[in-house]
């Protein structure tokens, strides 16, 4: 509990503006409100871990939409919501009127008439997923304003096209646990590399999340990656803005080699090229099975050059006394093990299995972090009530 106590302490020092706001990507919020969250996210941690009682709700329901497949994300933001005490209700759009041509609109203010949060996975189509829950935001702020819906929900990007914020606030609890405090992070280097993957669609979010994140800790950030396999310019501009302002490093790599030398943490993920996928979502939009078979099997062939691009035992000895931190945030496509090659060596992952699993660990508490600040006021003294409980 002193770390419970010490955390609370370092949160009345903090000016945070976040009741009632939704929580899409972490770069629209201020450096104090990251470091509220990162240390109210703890807090939740530390009290469950003595086996207290998170619940901070008598009523209310938690919706999740999920348009891409989850483990992680979809049981954390479960477990998140049943821990404050709000039921939780998943929207299958297949059994919904949505499929009888229901508008955004709609569909918006039917499911939230007692709702508390809406949390939404959208990563499939580029320019779409944070379009999409801005348009439901939009939607639920009128339904609110016109006096249909008695509240308006809050909002939570469980992963969009752009960002992925509850894996990187999770990502940055873990390395703040890990090195001792975000003051310990600055000087840093963390390695967010591509790596080869037998599979090709993989959303930018992850990567531009981490780069666009850490970037603001004073961390020496570096983006490797083949030619071709570029992030969108403008989260990539964000992450140069970012380090250039918190007295940090931003450098891209055009080497998995360059980018581990001397890493403290390496983070390597395959995902699609910002081209790739920019040319995927007018075929998903019109429905060209054809179109996309052939752009997967050019893809496919094209990540098939860049085989070296793994995680394994010989670059992990380029890293700071051979002794990085490996991060992902899961599933890693294991070489040997989940495909014949991919992203890491099996004797790598193994090495550093139990701790990808504790920083996946993170993110139920990152997200009920979340909702508690966006739905309680005062949600310091609702922790202090919950310590007392």
């Amino acid at each position: 509990m002193k770390i419970v106590q010490k955390n609370l302490s370092q949160l009345a020092k903090l000016k945070t503006d976040m009741f009632g706001k939704d929580f899409l990507l972490t770069w629209e919020k201020t450096d104090a409100e990251i470091r509220a969250l990162a240390l109210v996210a703890e807090t939740l941690s530390e009290l469950h871990r003595a086996k207290k009682s998170l619940r901070v709700f008598d009523a209310g329901l938690a919706i999740s939409i999920f348009r891409d497949n989850s483990t992680r994300t979809r049981f954390s933001f479960a477990s998140a919501a049943n821990a404050l005490g709000l039921g939780l209700s998943d929207l299958d759009e297949q059994k919904s009127q949505i499929a009888h041509g229901e508008m955004v609109r709609e569909t918006a203010n039917m499911i939230s008439f007692m709702a508390e949060v809406i949390g939404i996975r959208d990563d499939m189509f580029l320019g779409e997923g944070n379009t999409y829950m801005r348009e439901v935001a939009a939607a639920v702020q009128e339904g609110f304003d016109q006096g249909v819906l008695h509240q308006r929900p809050t909002l939570v990007n469980l992963q969009c096209d752009i960002d992925h914020p509850t894996q990187s606030m999770a990502d940055l609890v873990a390395l703040k646990t890990h090195f001792g405090s975000l003051e310990a992070l600055r000087g840093k280097k963390i390695a967010m590399s591509w790596a080869y993957s037998p599979s090709y669609g993989k959303p930018l979010s992850v990567p531009q999340g981490i780069i666009a994140l850490m970037t603001r800790f004073g961390m020496d950030v570096t983006l490797a990656h083949p030619e071709g396999y570029g992030l969108i310019p403008e989260v990539v501009a964000l992450a140069r803005h970012n380090a250039k302002k918190s007295g940090g490093e931003f450098a891209v790599a055009s080497s998995m080699e360059d980018a581990f030398r001397g890493a403290d943490v390496v983070y390597p993920k395959s995902w699609a090229p910002f081209s790739v996928m920019q040319r995927r979502t007018p075929l998903l939009r019109q429905g060209d099975r054809d179109g996309l078979k052939a752009l997967e099997q050019e893809c496919l062939a094209n990540n098939a050059k860049f085989k070296n691009w793994e995680c394994d035992e010989a670059k992990m000895k380029l890293t700071r006394g051979g002794k990085a931190l490996y991060m992902h945030c899961l599933p890693a496509d294991i070489s040997g093990v989940s495909c014949a090659q991919g992203e890491v060596a099996a004797s790598v992952f193994e090495r550093y299995r139990l701790a990808t699993y504790r920083e996946a660990s993170f993110k139920p508490f990152v997200i009920a972090a979340m909702i508690l600040m966006a739905r309680v006021k005062n949600y310091p003294a609702a922790l202090r009530r919950l310590v007392k409980a």
